[in-house]
């Protein structure tokens, strides 16, 4: 009997911890942030952020339920109580984030392993490939830019690249085992980091034969410390490209490693280098400009909105000329980018239009996105929770997000808790502010307050485990 109370109570235990592991796997498997979070009772609920259910979080599930299930059976095969063997299981059950540390570390020379071969294996995949390797680091515009560098190469040659944001060593890996071929001319990486070091291991992973720096900022603040820690750990890149890297111009923080860099460079974006837009016509169906590389122009044409993807283009039309493509290849390629989903994504129907920028947020694509915002004709509403990861700058940063807004909009519906008091602070001139605290709320809200014509911003989404 002792054997069948151990197994309800660790199948129990197994519900609940799915709420932890959710958790885990949302903090990037830090048990640091893990920690933090079961002080603080903040719990990865809801389905915004479902859990995926990776070989590694199945090889963790099997892990704490043996774990638990072996202290069960002692607790209920030892213990001649039985109120007692209750009282000590409740407990087991209350103090279940502690197995999962327990399981954690006993996993973790196992997962290094696993990690180790998968790179080890990639990396000699890799290196029999004659495709040269790009790769794209930055505060923000990563994703965009290798988006639209694919479209405008593969007009005229053979490319891979990182599906969606993939940009940590495992969906490196995974994208060299499943999708690149021996044909292809070129693999196209984007690089994330949370901290110093990251962007070299991955520069040493794939190889790296041409670097693209996009804007530099204060994303992820939180976790690196201060601007300058971001930017020695993007220039790590610069220190492992073997022949050349391109740097936006529009950023301060790019604009300085460049001139940090002494090997071959290129910097665009800005009037008078190298690459940049002029005559720029925008609509908000897209955008007309005058494309200038290397003193010659080019007229072309994109779906894409905003001032800043226009700058994205510049840079990865910018790659694609300095690698050979063709003028023709390089305009017919900026007028076929297609807008990635969530991020500035035009959706219109006969009722309302929406822009779809939930992806995440930034300060500059916050103001970004507001000013594509005013672009359109109709009453603008703003659905946003503000922007995290900022640290002491937080505040401060919401509030001006908020009094932005509140030139540009007429409804704000503040999601979540975090930034409620900030953007509520800096937005006060509005005259129609709303709150909600999960999807549902803001759905029943909208639904009370849209009217035929009306143009919806949705501005960054928090995953389950910010509040």
């Amino acid at each position: 009997m002792f054997i069948l109370y151990a197994f309800v109570f660790s199948c129990v235990n197994f519900v609940l911890d799915l709420i932890y592991i959710k958790t885990y796997q949302l903090e990037s498997y830090k048990l640091k942030n893990m920690f933090f979070k079961t002080i603080n009772l903040n719990f990865a609920f809801g389905k915004k952020t479902p859990l995926n259910i990776t070989k590694r979080i199945k090889r963790l599930f099997f892990c704490d339920f043996l774990l638990k299930f072996s202290i069960f059976l002692l607790v209920f095969g030892l213990i001649p109580i039985f109120w007692l063997q209750f009282v000590i299981a409740i407990l087991i059950l209350i103090l279940s984030p502690a197995t999962i540390f327990l399981s954690f570390f006993v996993m973790l020379p196992i997962e290094n392993l696993i990690k180790r071969s998968f790179i080890k294996k990639a990396k000699k995949k890799l290196a029999k490939m004659k495709c040269k390797k790009i790769a794209i680091t930055g505060s923000f515009g990563k994703t965009t830019t290798k988006h639209i560098l694919y479209d405008i190469l593969k007009v005229e040659f053979d490319v891979c690249a990182t599906p969606k944001s993939f940009n940590t060593p495992m969906g490196i890996c995974k994208t060299i085992f499943e999708q690149l071929k021996e044909t292809d001319d070129f693999f196209i990486v984007e690089f994330g980091a949370r901290q110093s070091g990251d962007i070299e291991f991955l520069a040493k992973l794939v190889g790296v034969d041409f670097g693209i720096l996009t804007p530099i900022g204060n994303c992820h603040l939180q976790t690196f410390g201060s601007v300058e820690n971001i930017e020695n750990t993007k220039y790590e890149l610069c220190e492992n490209a073997k022949e050349f890297v391109v740097f936006n111009g529009r950023s301060k923080s790019t604009k300085k490693l460049y001139n940090r860099f002494s090997r071959k460079k290129y910097l665009v974006c800005e009037e008078g280098s190298f690459a940049y837009a002029k005559n720029i016509t925008s609509t908000p169906e897209g955008s007309e400009f005058t494309l200038v590389l290397e003193q010659k122009e080019y007229s072309c044409k994109t779906k894409l909105l905003g001032k800043a993807n226009i700058d994205n283009i510049v840079v990865a039309a910018s790659m694609a000329y300095l690698l050979g493509e063709t003028a023709f290849g390089i305009v017919k390629g900026i007028a076929q980018a297609q807008p990635i989903a969530h991020r500035l994504e035009l959706i219109k129907t006969d009722f309302v239009t929406c822009l779809d920028d939930s992806y995440n947020s930034n300060v500059e694509g916050f103001k970004e996105a507001l000013t594509v915002l005013s672009s359109f004709e109709g009453r603008k509403i703003l659905v946003s929770p503000g922007i995290v990861e900022l640290g002491k700058q937080q505040y401060n940063a919401n509030f001006e997000a908020g009094r932005l807004a509140a030139k540009v909009c007429d409804i704000f519906v503040i999601m979540n808790e975090t930034n409620r008091e900030a953007l509520l602070a800096g937005a006060s001139d509005l005259p129609e502010i709303y709150f909600a605290k999960t999807r549902q709320e803001q759905q029943q809200i909208l639904k009370k307050i849209i009217k035929k014509g009306d143009v919806v911003l949705f501005e960054n989404d928090f995953p389950d485990n910010i509040k």
